[in-house]
């Protein structure tokens, strides 16, 4: 039976929007067709890229890792298909900067060829180590696959109890609607990375939090958990408000625990996931398959037929959008992910990556609204999920005022744009966050690098000094040895001068006895 929400879990703010899933989701997924070229980003997840391990002209098998890792944030790409390495070169990515990243240009040869590059399967996950189950799946490249793209297998070494596990398939952001379809068509899928997880953390219970708009999401979901026959996994069903699908603010509506400030999950016994990253799991554990390919939402009132699509990672956009119909002509510019955090994308050149959820296409707004002074109203307090004070933030980040954003907990600010959304002055408050947050951090950056030299400094001026006590200790370490070695050669050519004397007095004496002279 699906669990309700009790109401004093709500969070504070949140909004009411026009969600705009429905247009989505009249169909079912597709696979997409294999394009003539797949362009796979070195860096796709939270932390440095890996290696390279393939160069250009290699032939690479489907599955096959296209770079190595060699930290603990760091997880490999793959290759979505078989076929040729024919370039390693910076080409335009999915990023707030607009700026080009490395990126591996595979040229598919049409046969899918796994070769021996699918890992041995799991087919029993219960009988397997928790070690081993987090090498598995960060050797598979899973990460975040709800926004975040953190690296999964780091959740899942927890250092704390873990109490509960929570799987994120809130999908509160208007428009997209990838996890609301995979829920409706993988449940079973879904369910089993679940149980794959609950041995790795052994908590006590599993929230599976889903928004009330989503019924056939939830009742597949349901109907899965029951056929699994785990009592400790629980189908929520969480009020539809925009941002329940935030983390802290998912796990304060099912557990009415509050993640503290600057704290993880796992600091009040949670671990948080999405529904695709659980699917992901189950897929690279039983299956042994990487992640090589994800749901995709082409949406939005440029677009010509709005859809989902299952798409090989490195696809570029404009070929997503083509089999959506393409654009129409009113279409005016790209966004990966939704209206209320995506990002702008410069051009439909920019492949899908692990992170890429929706392809929003937006029309051009009928009449640019301008910006205008604060009136002080406080409605962004009010629609505030973080319970934060978005104008004080506001007055202190456009003054460059960071010590203080950091008192009225900037860092706390998840960027869900609500604020933003219901300015009547049109302030594009959370651009000012995230340049305070940059600002912030290249500030600490670069005070850590000067902590660094001069850490660097000190120690070689200690390496120098000690250095210099170390040859005025030998050196007088020589003299003293010199001194004492020269008295001793004085005291040993005294004996032999004095056993000389003795010698030569004795010598005399038997020379005398001999001739009968007295000796003196």
């Amino acid at each position: 039976m699906i669990t309700s929400l009790l109401k004093r879990w709500l969070n504070p703010g949140g909004l009411h929007l026009d969600y705009h899933k429905e247009e989505s989701t009249q169909q079912p997924v597709r696979n997409l067709p294999l394009p003539a070229e797949l362009v796979i980003p070195l860096q796709q997840h939270m932390g440095q890229k890996a290696s390279l391990c393939v160069r250009v002209g290699d032939y690479v098998h489907k599955g096959q890792a296209l770079t190595k890792p060699d930290g603990q944030m760091q997880v490999p790409v793959h290759a979505s298909t078989s076929g040729t390495v024919t370039a390693i070169e910076e080409h335009p990515v999915a990023h707030p900067s607009g700026l080009n990243d490395l990126c591996i240009i595979l040229t598919p040869d049409g046969k899918d060829d796994w070769g021996d590059a699918r890992m041995t399967p799991y087919l029993d996950p219960a009988q397997e180590k928790p070690e081993t189950l987090r090498q598995r799946i960060s050797t598979a490249g899973i990460v975040g696959l709800g926004g975040a793209v953190f690296p999964a297998a780091i959740k899942l070494a927890a250092h704390t109890p873990i109490t509960t596990l929570i799987i994120n398939g809130a999908e509160c952001e208007p428009y997209i609607t990838c996890d609301d379809m995979l829920m409706r068509e993988k449940p079973d899928e879904i369910i089993a990375g679940i149980q794959i997880m609950l041995h790795m953390l052994a908590p006590q219970q599993c929230l599976v939090g889903i928004e009330d708009n989503k019924p056939q999401a939830l009742a597949a979901m349901q109907t899965a958990a029951e056929k699994a026959g785990d009592r400790r996994i629980q189908i929520v069903s969480v009020p539809t408000l925009y941002p329940t699908g935030s983390e802290k603010q998912l796990i304060k509506i099912l557990t009415g625990k509050e993640v503290p400030s600057g704290g993880r999950p796992a600091d009040i016994g949670m671990v948080c996931h999405n529904a695709a990253t659980a699917r992901a799991i189950y897929r690279a554990v039983v299956l042994g398959e990487p992640l090589l390919e994800r749901y995709v939402t082409v949406t939005g009132e440029g677009v010509a037929h709005p859809c989902n699509l299952n798409v090989p990672l490195g696809t570029s956009v404009e070929y997503l959008l083509n089999q959506a119909g393409g654009c129409t002509p009113t279409a005016d510019h790209l966004l990966m992910g939704g209206p209320m955090m995506g990002i702008t994308l410069q051009s439909g050149q920019v492949p899908v990556v692990k992170a890429t959820n929706c392809i929003l296409v937006k029309t051009a707004p009928e009449q640019q609204q301008p910006v205008m002074p604060c009136i002080r109203c406080g409605r962004c307090a009010e629609s505030c999920p973080a319970n934060l004070l978005p104008q004080q933030l506001y007055w202190h980040a456009r003054a460059r005022e960071f010590d203080k954003t950091e008192h009225y907990h900037l860092f706390d600010c998840i960027e869900c744009g609500c604020c933003a959304y219901v300015c009547p002055s049109h302030i594009p408050l959370v651009d000012y966050y995230r340049f305070a947050k940059a600002e912030i951090r290249t500030q600490r950056a670069t005070h850590a690098q000067a902590e660094h030299a001069r850490n660097r400094h000190e120690f070689r001026l200690q390496r120098l000094e000690r250095a210099k006590q170390e040859k005025a200790e030998k050196l007088a370490k020589h003299r003293e040895q010199a001194a004492k070695t020269g008295a001793d050669d004085a005291k040993k050519a005294a004996i032999q001068a004095a056993l000389a004397r003795a010698k030569a007095k004795k010598a005399q004496a038997a020379a005398a006895t001999t001739t009968g002279e007295p000796t003196e």
